[in-house]
Order: C-alpha cells, then sequence, then structure tokens
C-alpha cells in the first residue's frame, strides 16, 4: 500500500490501539494522542510517556503492574501491560502483548481479549509475519463480536481488511473495505478516510482503474469536508500511480511531482519510493530514458539505505540492467544485477505469499512473449527445412560418434571416481588437510586481520558442518552474510583456504552433499535432475547439472545409471 508501515509503532506517547495501515494514526503517533482520544481505554491515574520521561513513566507502570497482580485487578492489569508495551524497545513487545493477552483472559472480560488479540496481530504485521498477523485478528473478531464494543469489531475488520489486501486476496479485501466506509463515515473521520483510501488501491490491483479514480476523488472531496488534510497526498499519490495504470503518463508525472514534497515533509521514504518509481516508468514510457535513469537511481539510493522494497518496483532494477547494458556499461550492469539478487531475497522474505504469484506472472509473460516470436518465425524456419533435413543424417552420425566417445570418458571417470572415493585417507593428505587449517599466521598475503581470519574460519565451518550451503541460491553475498563478514573478505579466504573460488566452492559442496546421497540412499536414485537440484538448493536444473559435470566429470543421469549398475539394489 501507499503508506509506510514502519511508522506504526515508532511513537514517542502512550497509545492503547493502533489500526494496521492508517496514514494519519501513523504519523500522529510522532506527534503524541491524547488517551483520551481513544475508546474504552480508561486507567485510573492516566500516564503519559513522553520520550524524556519515559524512565519515570516505566516506574510507574510497574507499580501499577505490581499492585494489579496483588490485588487481583486484571483488567487494571491488561491496561498496563498495554501501555508500558509501546514504551518499550520493539524486542521486548511481543512479550508484553503476550503479557497482555494473559491478564485479559484472566479478567475473563471479552471486550479486553479480543483488543489484546488485535494488539498481537499488529505487532505480527509489523514483523512482516503476515499469516500469524491475520491469525490473530480472526481471534480478535471471534471475540468482540460477542462484545458491544462496535467499534472495535471494526477495527479488527480493517486490519484484516489490510492484511489481505497485502497477502493478495484483493477482493475479500474491498468486501471488508466496503463495510468500514459505512461503518467509520459516522463513527471515526481518520478510518473512514484511510478506508477509502485503501479500497481504491485495492481496485487499482485488480485493474479497476476508473473505481480507483473514483474513490480517489471521493477520498479528496470527503477530506475538504471534513476539514482533514492528512491523507491528501496519498489520494493524490494514489491517483498519480493509477494514470500509469491507464497510460496517462503525462498526468501521471504531473500528479508524482506534486506530491514528493508533501510526501518529503512527512518523512515518507516509503511512498517517495513509490512516487520516484512510477515517475521513472512515466518517462521511460514516454522515451525520456534520461529521466527516467535519474528516478530509478533514486529508487536504488533508497533499497541500499532502507532495504525498502516491494513486489511492483522490482522491474526497477530490470530496467536498470537494460539501460546500462544498451550503454555497454559493464561494471554498471553488474552492479544492478547483483542489487536485483538481493532485492529477491528480501521479497522472498518478506512477500513470500506473493513472491511465487509475482514470479510465475512475470514468467508467463516471458513465456508468451516467447511464443509469439516462435510463431513468427516458423514461417520463415519452414524456408530452411529442406537444408535441415539434408544435413540431418550427417548431424546424426557425428553427435553418434561423439555420444559414444563421451560414454567411454564417462564410464572411465566414474571407475576413478568410485576408486578414489572409497580409499583412506593417506598420513601425506591429512596433514596436507591440517596444514591448510593452520596456516592462519601466514596472513600477509591476504591483507587480512589474523583474528578476524581466525573467526571467519571459524563461521566457514561452522557453515560447512550446518550444511547451509543447501539454502535455495546460496550465493557469495549469502554466504558473506553466513560468514559474518563481506563478500571481499569471504572470497580471498576461501581462495586461500579451499583453493577455489566461492561459486565453485558452494557449488562442489552441494554436488559433494548429492554425491553422498547417492550412495548412501537408494530412493535419491529415482530423483530427477529437478528434484536432485532442489534438495541440493540449486535455483534451477540447469544450474545444477552444469555444476555437477564440472565437478564430477559427467551428467547426473549417467552417474546414477552407472550406480544402479554396479550396485543393484
Amino acid at each position: 500500500m501507499c503508506f509506510n508501515n514502519n511508522l506504526l509503532f515508532q511513537n514517542k506517547y502512550v497509545i492503547f490501539f493502533v489500526i494496521a495501515g492508517q496514514i494519519l494514526v501513523a504519523q500522529s503517533l510522532n506527534k503524541g494522542i491524547s488517551l483520551g482520544s481513544f475508546k474504552n481505554n480508561d486507567i485510573k491515574s492516566i500516564i503519559y510517556a513522553d520520550s524524556k520521561d519515559s524512565i519515570k513513566s516505566k516506574q510507574q507502570l510497574q507499580v501499577l503492574i505490581n499492585n494489579s497482580k496483588l490485588e487481583a485487578n486484571w483488567e487494571e492489569l491488561a491496561k498496563a501491560y498495554r501501555i508500558i508495551m509501546y514504551l518499550s524497545d520493539k524486542k521486548w513487545r511481543m512479550n508484553y502483548a503476550d503479557s497482555l493477552l494473559n491478564a485479559a483472559k484472566l479478567s475473563a472480560n471479552f471486550d479486553l481479549i479480543g483488543q489484546a488479540y488485535l494488539t498481537r496481530g499488529i505487532l505480527y504485521y509489523d514483523q512482516k509475519e503476515h499469516k500469524m498477523a491475520l491469525d490473530n485478528y480472526i481471534l480478535a473478531d471471534s471475540y468482540l463480536s460477542q462484545t458491544k464494543n462496535q467499534y472495535g469489531i471494526y477495527k479488527v475488520k480493517f486490519s484484516i481488511a489490510h492484511t489481505k489486501y497485502y497477502l493478495g486476496f484483493y477482493h475479500e479485501a474491498i468486501a471488508l473495505f466496503k463495510e468500514c466506509i459505512i461503518y467509520f463515515e459516522q463513527e471515526n473521520d481518520v478510518a473512514y478516510l484511510n478506508s477509502l483510501h485503501s479500497i481504491g488501491l485495492c481496485y487499482n490491483k485488480i485493474d479497476k482503474y476508473e473505481l480507483c479514480s473514483q474513490y480517489n476523488q471521493l477520498g479528496l472531496q470527503k477530506s475538504k469536508e471534513l476539514g482533514n488534510n492528512e491523507l491528501v497526498p496519498y489520494f493524490k499519490h494514489s491517483e498519480g500511480v493509477n494514470m500509469v495504470f491507464k497510460k496517462k503518463y503525462q498526468r501521471a508525472i504531473k500528479e508524482l511531482i506534486q506530491v514528493i514534497p508533501l510526501l518529503k515533509n512527512k518523512d515518507d521514504f516509503a511512498n517517495q519510493t513509490v512516487a520516484w518509481y512510477y515517475l521513472g516508468k512515466s518517462y521511460s514510457k514516454l522515451g525520456l530514458n534520461d529521466k527516467a535513469v535519474i528516478m530509478f537511481n533514486k529508487v536504488d539510493s533508497i533499497f541500499v539505505k532502507y532495504n525498502y522494497i516491494r513486489p511492483d518496483i522490482r522491474q526497477n532494477y530490470e530496467w536498470l540492467i537494460n539501460y546500462y547494458k544498451k550503454k555497454k556499461d559493464d561494471k554498471s550492469q553488474l552492479l544492478y544485477i547483483n542489487r536485483l539478487l538481493k532485492v529477491d531475497s528480501i521479497l522472498n522474505h518478506n512477500y513470500k505469499y506473493l513472491s511465487l504469484k509475482i514470479f510465475k506472472e512475470y514468467d508467463t509473460k516471458k513465456l508468451l512473449s516467447k511464443k509469439k516470436d516462435l510463431e513468427k518465425s516458423l514461417e520463415s524456419n519452414n524456408r530452411i527445412l529442406f537444408w535441415t533435413t539434408a544435413l540431418l543424417s550427417m548431424s546424426v552420425v557425428l553427435l553418434s560418434y561423439r555420444h559414444y566417445k563421451n560414454k567411454k570418458r564417462y564410464k572411465l571417470k566414474f571407475e576413478e571416481l568410485m576408486h578414489e572415493r572409497n580409499l583412506p585417507k593417506t598420513e601425506n593428505h591429512i596433514k596436507k588437510e591440517l596444514q591448510s587449517k593452520n596456516n592462519i599466521t601466514k596472513t600477509n598475503e591476504l591483507d587480512i586481520n589474523p583474528e578476524l581470519i581466525t573467526v571467519i574460519l571459524q563461521n566457514l565451518e561452522k557453515f560447512e558442518r550446518n550444511k547451509k550451503y543447501l539454502e535455495k541460491d546460496m550465493s557469495q553475498t549469502k554466504l558473506a552474510t553466513h560468514l559474518k563478514t563481506n563478500t571481499k573478505y569471504a572470497s580471498k579466504i576461501i581462495l586461500k583456504y579451499r583453493q577455489k573460488k566461492t561459486i565453485e566452492y558452494i557449488n562442489d559442496l552441494k554436488i559433494d552433499h548429492i554425491i553422498k546421497l547417492l550412495q548412501s540412499e537408494n530412493k535419491y536414485r529415482n530423483y530427477t535432475n529437478k528434484a536432485l537440484a532442489e534438495e541440493a538448493g540449486f535455483g534451477s536444473t540447469q544450474n545444477f547439472t552444469k555444476a555437477f559435470n564440472t565437478k564430477i566429470g559427467m551428467p547426473p543421469t549417467f552417474f546414477i545409471r552407472e550406480l544402479k549398475r554396479k550396485f543393484p539394489l
């Protein structure tokens, strides 16, 4: 969505509930919100928690917590936990949320229990655990629906709708947002405007661009009538993005250029990033690539600084790679290829429910494009069919001879491999391995601190022992992260102490693992190359077979066939 969820919990003042995803609530947290502005949350001694006096506030709350426990006043205890939770560091909030839920359950107050589940859902959402967030929202709804707290019920509806939007269930989200619009129109201006904004975003996602525009215009109109301008930039932002999908690029540029300064004033880097991306896309569509590349590089600068990325912004890097490819700028092209690898890693983690769908759709588009190309070329291929047929017989002869030579070479290699793997290690071999591992003092050529080398080698051994190399698409960057160092140091140390380049080192570990499985467990001999590639964590079957051939000197299918022949079941 177009707002920055990271702001939701950066509050300086106590709040008792947050509707996940509400722009105005998110921004208000930094300004301070009176406890009186929230319903059903009155504590005898209202405590404001200014960041300058948070220690004193926590001390007061601890006294309140202790007294509430002694008096078995579970409702008061639950409310105290809610306050101290928002005063605490993020890493402790879930612990306090669990305590809040336990106290609420002891109170047997369905309203408190429902709000406690809602709070946990919000925290899970902030951690990008969207399935857990949705589970807690549903539990919150089950309790609140048995109370008269209509306001709380619709807070949960909004939260569920927002999560379903994130997970890609746009039609379900629209149905819930419609209910929220009807209810909040009479109850809460902020929630009402947020619901209008959110449903517009949903309609954009299902290609209902006119409906998206209608809700954006309605949101601007209602903002003016209600005298609330907080969401005005976001309705304009949504409309600017929507114009790109409607292919009205000049209009999109005008809208987005106007809204960027407003977002900058709110320190909303996330929506600035989205605006820059769709500005770049508009310029690109108009053939203004010099302007487009400036916008796309701005997007990259935010990614480098904050690791902020969304699935729709991924194409930013595909565009940059192609742009620098045409410019024949190999250095920049390599930079953005590496950046895209990191982007995909983050998307697969943060958007795991959407990433498969997104990449599948992308692959489908490529396949459809390829299909069209093949159909166009089919006509011209018919013209060369005669010559192809004439040469085919000669090619068959040459291929048969090559196959015969390869098969002979593979068999010889297989026998050598079986012989080597069955031989015990010689004393000289063992000494050589120990010398390689202990040769840490000779580090001048590496220009790395010897103590750091020791730590990295320990991490490398842990990496090998725990078989982390089997992770999907293990790359040089991911390996460096496991070793707790940078890619430069990782590659130097692996080259010296494993006598291999990084990718070769990773691939060899994967292939050795597969070889051991094939030799020790018969079931793996029935696996396809694709299944074996997945077992070893290769990104594709092609990468697996290539690595296997490089390491072993023969295709995996031939190796398995010889294993079955030599060691039948």
